[in-house]
């Protein structure tokens, strides 16, 4: 408030412009002053309330651009969850192509996907597994597929740009992004815009993983590169790690067929045994509607079944005569000693109890455990039925093989004693179809 005894025009507009409320004129009358004072109070307060609403205003729109960001930070880690997720379940180094191109396309939004691998001998990107999705149509059609790695050039059709897209990206190791700019400035071609991002491997370039959208569409942007770039790297450790495995588990079986080779190989009247055993198993194991698990089950621990037997001493083992008490318990010991040479690997749980437990008898007087019935793994009951027909059907060192009426006789006789009723009935079904034959002659004699 300004008190002036000189009141003029000028002087009032210069106080309003350095920001006075009110001004006074002498002699000043205390009313006026009471009321000067109000009306500064009032311009007070709604100066404060101003200043406190733009403070208020300026935090809210800090706070909606940091939920913004915030959002976008978890739609990002979703996204990479949801790669990483995808390859958990690959179990084998074909599907992991085809994987990669999947999870590619849906995570870039493209309209086509490919992955190359680099051919050694020819040193040019071959493409082993591609997925598109229809530009027209109510739903979209995914179209997919998957080949061997083969040597020679890329097709020119359909994918032409793609082919070239991933020889770029071979020359130099790096990723390439084409926007749709870079794209209009060439020869217009299928696509608006392309990604092509190299698969490492140690460092070392084992292929390249590339992304499109069909002209007219959308344009990557260098998220979309990152995302692919997190999908590459995912693949690549996915690609290396069932590499490994594979590897470890072909060198492993490799290994326990090679006791069962030098077992039957000590025997020649039980050689391809196991081999015999695992097909009639498979067999019944189809008739009684085991899913593909269980067959896959059957057709590990089938040629295993006797591998317990490399334990036993060859004189009681290629004993041409009838067992003692005493060896016939020694004979016994071999699916547990089986069941043992597994359990030191650490692995196949299911294989080691079928294993154990393929000479145990539906009655319970069966061995080592004495199970019965439904105590007894179902797959091992599979495995015991044929099992002994191929016994009873061979030649063997202290019996000639067989005939088939008796030996169908002998199992109809077990039904319900020696083996699962059941698992009899899928064998009788199996045998009169001709799914399961007697082995061919061996031309042994006793």
């Amino acid at each position: 408030i300004v008190m002036t005894g000189i009141p003029s025009l000028d002087n009032s507009i210069r106080t309003l412009k350095n920001g006075v409320v009110d001004f006074l004129i002498k002699p000043i009358n205390l009313k006026h002053m009471e009321l000067s004072l109000r009306r500064v109070m009032r311009q007070r307060t709604l100066f404060m309330e101003n200043v406190l609403l733009k403070s208020e205003v300026r935090g809210k729109k800090r706070i909606e651009t940091l939920n913004r960001e915030l959002l976008s930070k978890v739609e990002e880690l979703n996204t990479l969850n949801r790669i990483m997720g995808h390859f958990t379940a690959t179990s084998s180094s074909a599907n992991v192509f085809q994987r990669t191109v999947d999870i590619a396309r849906e995570v870039v939004r493209a309209d086509v996907s490919s992955f190359f691998v680099i051919a050694s001998s020819a040193g040019q990107p071959c493409e082993v597994a591609a997925a598109r999705t229809a530009p027209a149509g109510p739903e979209p059609l995914v179209e997919a597929r998957a080949g061997e790695i083969k040597a020679g050039p890329m097709p020119a059709a359909p994918d032409e740009e793609l082919g070239q897209m991933a020889a770029s990206v071979c020359a130099d190791g790096l990723p390439l992004l084409v926007t749709a700019a870079a794209v209009d400035v060439g020869r217009p071609g299928r696509f608006r815009s392309l990604m092509g991002v190299p698969v490492k491997i140690r460092e070392k370039l084992f292929g390249v993983l590339t992304a499109a959208v069909s002209a007219g569409g959308r344009v990557f942007t260098e998220k979309d590169l990152f995302y692919l770039s997190f999908t590459t790297q995912t693949a690549a450790g996915a690609i290396e790690n069932l590499a490994l495995y594979e590897n470890l588990y072909e060198n492993l079986f490799a290994t326990l067929y090679g006791f069962v080779n030098a077992l039957e190989a000590r025997d020649l009247y039980t050689r391809q045994h196991s081999s015999r055993v695992t097909e009639i198993a498979l067999v019944l194991g189809r008739e009684l509607g085991c899913s593909a698990e269980e067959l896959n089950i059957l057709n590990f621990a089938g040629p295993l079944h006797d591998i317990g037997k490399i334990g036993i001493r060859d004189d009681i083992l290629l004993k041409p005569g009838r067992l003692s008490a005493e060896e016939f318990e020694k004979i016994k010991e071999h699916p547990i000693i089986g069941a043992n040479m597994l359990s030191q690997l650490g692995l196949w749980d299911q294989e080691r109890r079928i294993i154990r437990c393929h000479h145990e008898r539906f009655d319970g007087a069966g061995y080592p455990d004495g199970l019965q019935q439904e105590e007894i793994p179902f797959l091992a009951r599979i495995l015991s039925l044929a099992d002994a027909y191929d016994a009873m059907a061979s030649d063997r060192a202290y019996r000639k093989r067989m005939e088939q009426s008796l030996i169908l006789s002998i199992i109809q006789e077990g039904s319900g004693t020696q083996f699962d009723p059941g698992i009899v009935g899928a064998f009788q079904q199996a045998y009169h179809e001709g799914k399961i034959s007697p082995p061919a002659e061996t031309g042994l004699s006793a």
